[in-house]
C-alpha cells in the first residue's frame, strides 16, 4: 500500500512500510524535527543516487518543494524537482544498521544524450580504472562545449587529481566526443579526506 503526495502533482509515493520506519526514526530524533528532505546526490549510467535527511526546526531549506503526508512534511530537492517527481520509496530489511530504504526512480538519468554519453564513458572507462586507487568521478552538467565533473574519494584532495584529469579522463571523453572541449574539475580538493598522493609540504 503507498500513500500518494496529497499536492498531487509531485506523484512520490511511500509504501506504508517504508513510512512506519521512517516515523520510528522522528519519533526517536532528540531536536525538533520539521520533516523530512528527498534529494539526488549522485547518479551513475544505472540510475540516481538518493539521499532522505532530517530536516530539523529552523533549518527548512529555502526553494524546495514541499508535499504533507499524514506523518511528516516532506521537502523535495528544489534544483532536481523533475527528477525525482514519481519517485516510489520502499523499504526492504536488509541486516541491523542498514538502510533498507530504496528507491524506485521513474525518470531518465540524463535527458541530454551528450551528457548520457559521458556518463557512460565514466562509467564503464573511468571509474574502473581510478576505483584501483580508491576514487571516482561523477558528472554534474553539460553546458554547450563543457563538461562539470566532480571527484570523490581517493582523487579528492590528491596531488595528481588535475594530472588524472587532463591526460586521463579529459583525453578519453575528447576521443569519442570531440564536441566536449574542456572537462571542468569543481571538486572541493582541500576537503579530501583520504586523498591517494598527498603533495610533500615546502
Amino acid at each position: 500500500m503507498t500513500t500518494d503526495v496529497e499536492t498531487g502533482d509531485l506523484g512520490i509515493t511511500f509504501s506504508e512500510v517504508a513510512r512506519s520506519k521512517l516515523v520510528e526514526v522522528l519519533t526517536g530524533y532528540p531536536e525538533e524535527v520539521a520533516g523530512l528532505r528527498l534529494k539526488i546526490a549522485g547518479r551513475t549510467s544505472e540510475g540516481f543516487e538518493h539521499v532522505l535527511t532530517i530536516v530539523e526546526k529552523g533549518f527548512e531549506p529555502a526553494g524546495d518543494a514541499t508535499a504533507d503526508f499524514p506523518d511528516f512534511k516532506l521537502y523535495v530537492e528544489g534544483e532536481r524537482i523533475d527528477d525525482l517527481r514519481g519517485t516510489a520509496v520502499h523499504y526492504e530489511f536488509k541486516g541491523p544498521n542498514v538502510s533498507g530504504l530504496e528507491f524506485n526512480n521513474p525518470n531518465p538519468v540524463w535527458r541530454d544524450p551528450l551528457a548520457q554519453e559521458i556518463q557512460r564513458i565514466f562509467d564503464e572507462q573511468v571509474n574502473p580504472q581510478i576505483a584501483a586507487h580508491g576514487g571516482f568521478v561523477q558528472l554534474l552538467e553539460v553546458q554547450g562545449s563543457k563538461a562539470y565533473i566532480e571527484m570523490g574519494g581517493g582523487c579528492q584532495g590528491c596531488g595528481m587529481a588535475n594530472v588524472t584529469l587532463k591526460q586521463g579522463i579529459e583525453v578519453a571523453v575528447k576521443e569519442q566526443l570531440p564536441e566536449i572541449e574542456e572537462l571542468i574539475d569543481i571538486t572541493d580538493h582541500q576537503s579530501g579526506e583520504n586523498p591517494y598522493y598527498k603533495p610533500s609540504k615546502k
